[in-house]
């Protein structure tokens, strides 16, 4: 029996100021850099030559302005209306608590027994005020739920691996530690994912 789960187009938003400094963005509402920009309008070309149908697809976003920006001009440059998308709070970026705005050698510094905790184990230990993979994980289960068609989904380096543990088929410990690419689209179908490129 072939396998009926949606496809999912996931692409993390473009690069923003705080990526380029190695700050830890979490939840803070910070918006796409030049080259973020470029990278919303580059992942457009990925997705029309996957998905000769993408005008039909679902389109989902974090309500953060980062990822509602990439998919708009992701959106423009494939000749749809640019606000023709859903947001769910659900999709936002791992909540880093106290450490936002922070770099990790900030974080070393500040609280080096805790850094050096999730160092060993990401997906379980959670920063101050902040959650760990497991809850992002959680909410995300939730959010697929709705998902009926095939969709493209943009949000976050975070929420991609924990996308990687539940529909990727990754291990938990090997979905916290991969790095998640901009400017590119994450293809998840039948159990497992692969990158593809501009």
């Amino acid at each position: 029996m072939p396998d009926m789960t949606p496809v999912i187009y996931f692409i993390r938003h473009g690069e923003t100021d705080w990526n380029a400094e190695g700050r830890l963005q979490g939840q803070r509402d910070i918006p796409l850099n030049d080259l973020g920009r470029v990278q919303a309008e580059e992942v457009a070309g990925v997705l029309a030559r996957l998905d000769a149908r993408f005008e039909d697809l679902a389109y989902w976003a974090s309500p953060l302005s980062r990822a509602r920006e990439t998919m708009e001009l992701m959106r423009i440059k494939l000749g749809l209306a640019a606000g023709a998308y859903r947001t769910d709070d659900r999709l936002k970026e791992i909540a880093f608590g106290q450490w936002e705005g922070l770099t990790w050698s900030n974080v070393e510094q500040a609280n080096p027994e805790l850094a050096a905790a999730r160092v060993a184990d990401k997906w379980h230990v959670t920063p101050p005020s902040g959650e760990n993979y497991e809850a992002v994980a959680a909410r995300l289960k939730a959010f697929l739920q709705l998902i009926e068609r095939d969709s493209v989904v943009v949000a976050h380096g975070g929420v991609g691996r924990a996308l990687m543990a539940i529909a990727g088929g990754l291990a938990k410990p090997e979905a916290a530690e991969t790095f998640v690419r901009q400017g590119v689209i994450y293809v998840f179908e039948a159990g497992g994912f692969r990158l593809e490129a501009p």
